[in-house]
This record gives structure tokens, sequence and C-alpha cells, in this order.
């Protein structure tokens, strides 16, 4: 298919003798919005590592726009400039201001003129609402906060896809909120991401596609329609029964 960024075939990792990925399969395609749920210590973190290369596959392959991205002479730095990360403990560079955060990506990755990346920066930084505190430094914000400028940064390097590894499971409940709404106007303007959540009804709203994984395998993927409401593997089934019975 023409407008499919990310094929991961028969993908594996090893953690020495510990297989946390088994045999996993999964495309994404421009304007996809993924979510990977499932049980902690499933795989989904791990899996989000490595399209990212933060962690390097034992075995399988990942391809980006259909070229394999541990293969030789290709540029890591690059990728990750096309394809961003937001973390779920922010990962913010204590020692500058919100906006430096912002712009330190384009700057020095990208090349990007200072005051291109300042204007940029501004730009995501009231995308997200939180233009009000660019000279503030990490220590003074809020968790939501924090977590709101990490996505500013990201989004500030023009990414096309964007990952996100448990945006909010580091932040109080009543600051969940706040960054879920930032997410769902990205999504709705069509930005390609890739989210492992365990906020459901997130997941139902707002994804076009989900993937179920336990144990280190793809159990189950589909539409939030067909996972939430019918799902044809006992342990989907079983996992998602908590939240449907709410």
């Amino acid at each position: 298919m023409d407008n499919n960024i990310i094929k991961v075939s028969h993908l594996q990792k090893f953690f020495g003798k510990n297989q946390v990925l088994k045999d996993v399969d999964f495309n994404v395609n421009e304007g996809d919005v993924t979510t990977i749920i499932g049980a902690s210590g499933s795989g989904k973190s791990t899996l989000l590592r490595c399209i990212n290369l933060l962690e390097k596959p034992s075995g399988g392959e990942i391809l980006f726009h259909g070229k394999p991205i541990t293969g030789k002479g290709f540029d890591p730095c690059s990728y990750r400039a096309k394809v961003g990360m937001c973390f779920q403990s922010f990962n913010l560079f204590n020692n500058m201001t919100v906006i430096e955060n912002c712009m330190v990506g384009p700057v020095k990755v990208l090349k990007r003129p200072k005051a291109e990346a300042e204007e940029k920066a501004l730009f995501y930084l009231k995308k997200v609402g939180m233009d009000p505190y660019i000279k503030a430094k990490p220590r003074q914000l809020s968790g939501g906060q924090k977590q709101r400028v990490a996505i500013a940064r990201a989004l500030a390097m023009e990414p096309e896809v964007l990952l996100f590894d448990e945006p909010t499971s580091a932040l109080d409940p009543q600051m969940v909120g706040e960054v879920l709404s930032v997410m769902r106007q990205l999504a709705k303007e069509g930005l390609t991401m890739i989210i492992v959540t365990h906020e459901m009804a997130f997941a139902r709203d707002v994804s076009t596609h989900v993937v179920y994984m336990a144990d280190g395998v793809i159990c189950e993927e589909g539409s939030p329609e067909k996972i939430f409401e019918h799902p044809e593997n006992e342990r989907t089934a079983e996992f998602l029964k908590r939240f449907n019975e709410r």
C-alpha cells in the first residue's frame, strides 16, 4: 500500500535469554492512530522502543517507507527526527526553559536557524496551551504541563509519526485529561500516531486501529469497534471485561 509508513515483520527482541517480543507483525499507514493495549509486561513499550531504535531488534525487520531501519548506512538520528517519541517520564532538559527545550532539536538536528526554530516552537507550544510558560523551567511545571511541553517539543521536529509511551501513566488523575485532550486534537488533525496506553476509553474513542498484546505477541488487532465490542480472542475479551463492565 502506497501510504504505508512503518512495517514491522517477524520482530523479535531478547533481553539475555528472556524473549520479550515474539514474531510481531505490525503495519502503520499514514493518518492512522494506532493504540497498543495489554497488561504490563506484555511487550508494548519494547515494541515502541524498537520502532524508535532505542532498542535494537534481535530479529525480524522494521521498514520505514520500505527501507530497513537497521540496514547498513541507515542514519538513526535523521530517522528519529521523522519518528518522534514522547515518554511517560517527559525527559525534558531541566537546565533549559520551556521554549529552549522545544528549539534544541530543530536547531541541533534539523540545522534550522534560531529565529525559525523559535517561531515553530511558539506555534506548537500555543497548540498545546503552554505558550504562557515559555520562560519557565521544567521544575516550575506540573506533570501535565511537562507532558504538554514534551509533546510540543516532539511536534517542533514536525515528524511524520509520533510515538507515545504511556504518556499519562506518571500523571495525577486530574492532569490526565489535559494531556489526552491535546492528543485527541492531534488525532483530529490527522497526525500519524502509535500510542501505548492504559486509557481504554481514549483508545476506544480516538483510535483508527487497536492492537492487543500479551506475552510478547499480538493476540488480536482491528478497529476499535471490533476489539472493544466483538473481540474474537479469549484473552482480549478477558482483558477488556473489567473496562466493559464499568
